[in-house]
């Protein structure tokens, strides 16, 4: 079956938070896609909403099979149905574990740059961040373990927040390197909450490892927050699943999703990820085809095109991060007059912490758009650099 991933979707005026912009701005910012989600998922929704009651809504035994398959089948993780439970998203079950695993004032570790709202999880809920630092060698991103250890012995320090795969430098952490992590946190006595919502994300081909799948201890001494919504689109169905194969710690976080009220789903919140997960492979298969085939395009393109700055290799998510420290010296200032100049909207990399002279690219979108973001990011790269000289 063919999929129309160059079809462009008129989102303006239709409540997206995403393109709430201005008409000569183009949106490349916030992680979710400018594709419709696969026509099954669509099916699906349609369909419950002909019923026409909208009343409460129960997690059937298919949700809970859709994911058991879909782990088993792609990624070779066999989950047992009473580790799973329900969420409402990622963001709001890894608030309320933090509530629930960790104690005001203790420290949670996060590897920076990451995931931006990760902060506020953590900070809003009055305990304190650590950062270890990810050490970019002008390639790539690799994990200064020496650092971690020190951050993880902290007497205060309880949890470790994971992203994996990483958002935003798109890197699959590989098995040695989650059993390294793994064995730190359990000498110290760090719980681990691994963010995996981007694992379906991955170049054709490439599969990603599991946390708690690295090893007995891994998968004793850990949460996994897992969703369809950043693969499939969904992000605003409000739908997730926490993995918790301990029965002790899953015991606690029942407790805290169902004690925060983000434990029930609204109608659409399971059939949704029954669809994507049942029938959705082969649309998914040729999305990441075509995430992958945009990444090669734009790396290209800048390669070519726009000297000055790089694209970071990557092998997950459809977020390019671009290194333009030979450009900047502010990268906030960049991004602002990138989007005065041309009306490209990006992420300023200092949002996510330690990536400052960064911008992060949303790729999922039609190669034209693409093209338009691409050539927008070229124009501006050299209206700095005259801006520059002149002030």
């Amino acid at each position: 079956m063919g999929f129309q991933f160059d079809d462009r979707i008129d989102r303006r005026n239709t409540g997206s938070m995403k393109w709430d912009v201005q008409e000569y701005e183009l949106p490349m910012w916030v992680a979710d896609m400018d594709f419709q989600t696969a026509p099954e998922v669509t099916k699906s929704i349609i369909e419950r909403a002909k019923q026409g009651v909208f009343g409460y809504t129960v997690v059937t035994d298919e949700w809970y099979q859709a994911y058991q398959t879909w782990w088993k089948e792609r990624h070779h993780f066999e989950i047992k149905k009473e580790w799973l439970m329900f969420c409402t998203g990622v963001v709001p079950a890894i608030s309320s574990i933090i509530r629930k695993v960790t104690t005001v004032g203790e420290n949670v570790v996060v590897m920076t740059p990451v995931y931006n709202i990760f902060f506020n999880s953590i900070l809003n809920n009055g305990r304190n961040v650590l950062e270890n630092r990810l050490r970019y060698d002008g390639r790539e991103y690799q994990i200064d373990f020496a650092d971690l250890e020190e951050k993880l012995s902290n007497s205060q320090t309880t949890l470790l927040l994971l992203c994996n795969p990483h958002n935003p430098i798109g890197k699959i952490w590989d098995k040695e390197t989650l059993e390294r992590i793994g064995n730190l946190c359990s000498k110290y006595h760090v719980l681990v909450l691994s963010d995996e919502i981007h694992c379906d994300l991955t170049r054709p081909g490439k599969d990603y490892t599991p946390f708690a799948s690295v090893s007995d201890e891994c998968s004793r001494n850990s949460i996994t927050c897992v969703a369809p919504t950043k693969a499939f689109n969904l992000a605003g169905i409000q739908t997730a699943a926490v993995i918790v194969p301990n029965d002790n710690l899953r015991h606690k976080v029942s407790r805290g999703l169902n004690t925060d009220e983000v434990a029930e789903p609204n109608v659409f919140a399971v059939a949704a990820p029954i669809s994507a997960f049942t029938w959705g492979g082969e649309w998914l298969d040729a999305l990441r085809k075509y995430l992958w085939e945009n990444r090669m395009f734009a790396e290209e393109y800048i390669k070519k095109e726009i000297k000055s700055v790089s694209a970071v290799s990557a092998q997950a998510t459809y977020l390019l991060w671009i290194d333009c420290k030979k450009v900047i010296g502010n990268s906030t200032e960049f991004c602002c007059f990138i989007r005065s100049h041309s009306g490209l909207y990006l992420s300023d990399g200092n949002e996510y912490r330690n990536g400052e002279g960064f911008l992060r690219m949303n790729l999922a979108c039609p190669r034209q758009q693409l093209e338009d973001g691409l050539r927008r990011l070229k124009e501006s790269v050299a209206a700095y650099g005259v801006y520059c000289t002149d002030n």
